[in-house]
């Protein structure tokens, strides 16, 4: 049978099942639509409170916050784990060699030392004295009382040293550069240049002499070299310059304060180191020649401090021959005196204050009746004025030069003297009298 209607049984299951789908789909698509909500206003409100949210901790008293670490925590955390390891020695750079052209060039002054040192000191002696000694016993014993230096002059054994080293002794060794020893004895002693010479058996000994310079020609500042025996240590060299020229040395009032007060004139002052045991040895320029003797050192515990004196090679040419031939040495002597450079009276310090028509020259004070500058005329000042508590004479004559070489002041006319000339040799001195210039002859006397 065949119904013909528009009814279907299953159309109200149908509308049923599309209502609860519809609503279905409306709940989840609020529930999506209030989550979404949430999340926004959640990330609203956490970047607003991101931006005004206190520094301190203490405005969020109930907020959770871990503990800052310690200080120990914090230096623990610094140290980890390194990756570091030691380079292979075989890796380690090293600098190339310098050329050997520059290693010379660089050496080329140690050279000249060493050539110079090995040229020299076979003709350096060390010198040992002997005295006698009383003992408390009242016996009598011989000892080695102390050692210096000295060096060879000629093949005839002569031997020069300070007159300080061998005065007074008993018995002198000399011990050569080889370690040859052998006697000696004393030929002649000058106590004012501090200059002696001693002799050892010529055709014994192994003699090298040296060459002597001249030390007029020195410089300050040149290069000085010494060779010597310090404190016993032979053949010690040590090197320096010429601190200062033209010094003055009371030598022989150190060694006997009973001497007149003439001092050794034209003493070379230098800084290399110079000890006891140097005194004797030479001082030499670079070409090896010898322009002084090392005498004396300025010091306040015995040892080197920097400032050193030697004798002049041209006083040794002048004394030392004086010594070989009769033992002793004579000087020129003039008879003037003067106020006391070191004092600060000389002319250039007094020039102003006294009005004088020079500013160096020697202001003569005193003449010694009867010397040679009594009998030239030469006139001392009868005027005096006080100058810083000392009586100056004020119309005297000025020594500003001698054979026509200029004198600074008395330690220069001295230095002249002592180099230059000879007891009755006749001199031109150059004085300043009121005003004049004028030449006059003078013939020098042994000094007394």
């Amino acid at each position: 049978m065949v119904w013909n209607s528009d009814f279907d049984p299953f159309d109200d299951v149908e509308n049923d099942d599309q209502q609860k789908s519809g609503l279905r789909g409306f709940v989840a698509g609020a529930a999506l639509a209030l989550l979404t909500l949430v999340l926004i206003t959640t990330l609203v409100l956490t970047t607003v409170g991101y931006f005004f949210q206190p520094d301190s901790d203490d405005a969020r008293p109930n907020r959770s916050q871990p503990a800052r670490p310690s200080q120990a925590d914090v230096v623990n955390a610094n140290y980890r784990p390194s990756r570091w390891t030691a380079p292979d020695q075989s890796q380690i750079i090293t600098p190339t060699p310098i050329a050997p052209e520059l290693v010379i060039q660089a050496d080329a002054e140690y050279q000249l030392l060493t050539n110079l040192y090995y040229r020299v000191n076979p003709s350096v002696v060390n010198i040992e004295v002997v005295t006698g000694v009383h003992a408390e016993y009242d016996f009598e014993s011989d000892i080695v009382d102390s050692s210096a230096s000295g060096f060879v002059l000629d093949m005839e054994g002569h031997i020069v040293t300070n007159s300080h080293v061998v005065r007074e002794v008993e018995e002198i060794l000399v011990t050569f550069s080889d370690g040859f020893v052998i006697n000696a004895e004393v030929v002649g002693i000058d106590d004012y240049s501090d200059l002696a010479v001693i002799q050892v058996d010529a055709a014994r000994s192994p003699l090298v002499p040296v060459i002597l310079g001249d030390s007029n020609t020195l410089q300050v500042g040149q290069r000085v070299i010494a060779i010597g025996n310090p404190f016993g240590l032979d053949g010690s060299m040590t090197v320096g310059i010429v601190s200062a020229l033209g010094r003055s040395l009371q030598s022989a009032q150190l060694l006997d304060p009973n001497y007149p007060r003439y001092g050794n004139p034209s003493i070379i002052q230098v800084d290399a180191a110079v000890n006891p045991g140097n005194s004797g040895g030479p001082l030499l320029d670079s070409y090896g020649q010898v322009i002084g003797i090392n005498t004396a050192i300025r010091t306040e515990n015995g040892g080197f401090q920097g400032i050193a004196f030697a004798v002049p090679v041209n006083t040794v040419k002048r004394v030392i021959p004086q010594l070989i031939t009769t033992g002793t040495a004579q000087y020129s002597w003039l008879g003037i005196s003067s106020p006391d450079v070191e004092g600060g009276y000389s002319v250039a310090a007094l020039a102003d204050e006294l009005n004088l028509p020079v500013r160096s020259g020697i202001l003569i004070s005193t003449i010694t009746p009867g010397s040679p500058a009594d009998r030239a005329g030469l006139r001392a000042g009868t005027q005096v004025e006080v100058i810083r508590g000392v009586d100056i004479p004020v119309n005297s004559d000025i020594i500003v030069a001698i054979n026509s070489k200029m004198v600074r002041d008395i330690d220069d006319l001295v230095a002249y003297l002592v180099e230059n000339t000879s007891p009755g040799d006749t001199i031109i001195l150059t004085i300043i009298r009121d005003g004049e210039t004028l030449d006059l002859d003078v013939t020098l006397d042994v000094r007394p």
